[in-house]
């Protein structure tokens, strides 16, 4: 039998490509791999920490020195004092009680204490035309001056631009605690004033400690009796009228608004029990010749020998010998209290 062989290679053909198509399509759908080129890392290479160079700050200088005035100005030093001009004995005390002695080359006619003060160079008196010449000879970096200073002087001094700081006259301790402790600033005195001010507060209340609970004594202040029928005294709104206060006493002038004359007539009838008069070498007024005086023997104080000369300096002079004063009125209206 003869075999259609066309037909049958055909068939086998067939059967070939029907195997092969599955694994074509198959092939066809894989997915494509695409090659992606491999990044070596470069070695790290250590890195140097990088430092700025900073500028190098200048030290800074001390601060200025800035303290208000009794004229309410503020006063600017750039370094304290060294060539100090004072125009107030009261000044000039509290320099030097601070240990600022040394820096003083200048000093009023009337500053006499302590001692070492009457070598320094004077300036002439501050109660007449002031000497501008001889301060500014001296080339001070400050004038200390205080409330006997005038506005005139002030003003003179400011235009011819002078450092000048002025001290108000203190009412009370505490205020002049004050003073002595802006001077201390002024001159770079600080720890010294501050020590100062710690002694003389502690012998205050000392003196306040043993007053406190004490009977008033009515007790009069003499400044002048250059007239005895109508002395110069001290009222309301003065020191010595706050001495006489602290120390136990009830000034018998109180109604009278700072200095004031009192008649004879009138001290008698208010009778004092203590009567201290300032005392001082232009003064020539003695417990002796007071108690002299006629008319003056009807006076309690007279009669019972309490009479009593105080330095006027101590009072007058608003500086660190005010608490002496204190302490010695204490010892005159209440000397029981001290024995």
């Amino acid at each position: 039998m003869k075999v259609d062989t066309t037909s049958k290679k055909w068939h086998i053909r067939s059967l070939v490509i029907l195997m092969i198509a599955p694994v074509l399509i198959i092939g066809a759908c894989a997915p494509t791999s695409v090659a992606v080129p491999t990044v070596t890392p470069e070695p790290e290479v250590p890195t140097e920490e990088v430092v700025e160079a900073t500028a190098t700050e200048e030290p800074a200088g001390p601060e200025p020195i800035v303290v208000a005035d009794g004229l309410g100005r503020e006063v600017i030093l750039e370094e304290p004092a060294q060539r100090i001009v004072s125009m107030a004995p009261s000044n000039t005390e509290i320099l030097f009680a601070i240990g600022a002695g040394s820096q003083v080359i200048g000093r009023d006619e009337i500053s006499d204490y302590p001692e070492e003060a009457l070598s320094i160079t004077s300036i002439g008196s501050t109660y007449t035309a002031l000497n501008t010449e001889a301060i500014l000879a001296l080339e001070p970096d400050l004038v200390l001056a205080a409330t006997i200073t005038t506005p005139e002087q002030v003003q003179t001094l400011e235009a011819l631009e002078v450092p000048l700081y002025l001290l108000p006259n203190p009412m009370t301790f505490d205020e002049l605690f004050d003073n002595l402790l802006a001077v201390g600033e002024l001159t770079g005195r600080q720890e010294d004033a501050q020590q100062l001010v710690d002694e003389l507060s502690a012998r205050v209340d000392a003196v306040l400690e043993k007053t406190a609970n004490a009977d008033d004594v009515a007790a009069f202040y003499e400044v002048d009796g250059t007239d005895p029928t109508a002395p110069w005294t001290t009222g309301s709104g003065t020191f010595q009228d706050v001495l006489i206060e602290m120390a136990g006493g009830e000034n018998v002038a109180a109604d009278i608004a700072g200095w004031g004359q009192m008649s004879l007539e009138e001290l008698v009838t208010r009778d004092p029990e203590v009567i201290i008069f300032g005392q001082g070498p232009w003064i020539p007024t003695t417990v002796e010749s007071l108690s002299e005086r006629a008319g003056w023997g009807d006076i309690n104080a007279v009669q019972e020998g309490r009479v009593y000369g105080i330095d006027t300096n101590w009072v007058d002079r608003p500086g660190p010998r005010l608490v002496l004063a204190l302490e010695h009125m204490a010892e005159a209206i209440h000397p029981e209290l001290f024995e």
